[in-house]
């Protein structure tokens, strides 16, 4: 196997997420040969084209680029191979065809954020925090055919903390996420870390899941207790939103705090100062809201909130 120092790598990624990891490369002076990513998309008002974080950093590096329209194009694909990529990394991007990721000799390394096998799927970090973890991780791992299934590299835990939303776990597992890829990276073009076989965990512990967060999700159930509430909340936060109804108007909540507390107002009622706080009730307590936003205002914390909201 070649020195990480000597080794083509290919990189494959779209988002901010994705730009940590292959700046991480960059840095390290690791002989990055190529960068895939997302063409293109009109955004906007204007229906600007938008280019995606990845290309904005690797334009900026003068990096090789491509944006294949379809990952199977016959141009595309040439054009990949002419890069004699020894090992391709890939974070955040599409599904890819088996005709890309088993090109190189060394096959195509992922990052996935949760410790594998547990929380496969599209949504890990969202759903880590919906259901309460206070533990999670980072797995490195080769693609194969069955999405996110493929042999373990590494992995490491990481802590979530009891307020923390998903956007707060986002930032950190990025910058941990970089330096894992990159520990991967050195052990397994030197033969010193071997892929291992993920397993299905243990029988008494049922794997979860993580699968796309769609509209439905962020739905506020009020007949759940409140710390369960506070972590959908948080969950799904900064984006999309867990989402209540308050005078008929939707109201996104992206920032609350629980209260276990005996009461026998009806669940899902919100109660008021009209001032400091406005707060719900659940069947075992009350969540706090710290940061919300009605249905044609703006996104505001609580206090600025009330100062604007008539009460009948």
């Amino acid at each position: 196997m070649p020195d990480l120092k000597e080794c083509k790598i290919v990189f494959l990624g779209t988002p901010v997420f994705s730009v940590a990891v292959l700046d991480k490369l960059v840095q390290e002076g690791c002989n990055v040969v190529g960068v895939v990513t997302a063409p293109d998309k009109p955004a906007g008002r204007g229906m600007q084209l938008s280019q995606s974080p990845v290309k904005k950093y690797a334009v900026e590096k003068g990096l090789h680029l491509l944006q294949p329209e379809k990952l199977k194009d016959p141009v595309f694909i040439n054009e990949l191979k002419s890069l004699q990529a020894d090992v391709q990394v890939v974070v955040a991007f599409r599904m890819l065809p088996e005709i890309v990721w088993n090109m190189p000799p060394l096959g195509t390394i992922n990052l996935h954020a949760s410790l594998l096998p547990n929380y496969r799927g599209a949504a890990p970090i969202n759903w880590a925090i919906i259901n309460g973890e206070k533990e999670t991780g980072i797995t490195t791992f080769k693609l194969q055919h069955q999405i996110d299934t493929g042999d373990i590299l590494l992995k490491e835990k990481i802590s979530i903390g009891e307020n923390e939303t998903a956007g707060s776990l986002h930032d950190r597992m990025m910058h941990q996420g970089a330096d894992l890829v990159y520990k991967t990276l050195v052990g397994y073009c030197n033969g010193s870390i071997q892929p291992q076989p993920q397993g299905e965990g243990l029988k008494e512990a049922p794997l979860q899941t993580a699968p796309k967060i769609h509209t439905s999700t962020g739905e506020i159930n009020w007949q759940q207790n409140a710390k369960q509430v506070h972590d959908l909340i948080r969950g799904l936060s900064p984006y999309p939103g867990a989402f209540t109804k308050l005078k008929d108007k939707m109201l996104k909540v992206y920032a609350s705090t629980y209260l276990v507390d005996t009461h026998s107002t009806p669940f899902g009622e919100m109660d008021s100062d009209g001032k400091t706080f406005m707060r719900f009730s659940t069947p075992d307590g009350w969540v706090y809201i710290h940061e919300l936003q009605l249905e044609g205002k703006k996104r505001m914390d609580v206090t600025s909130f009330l100062k604007g909201y008539r009460f009948n």
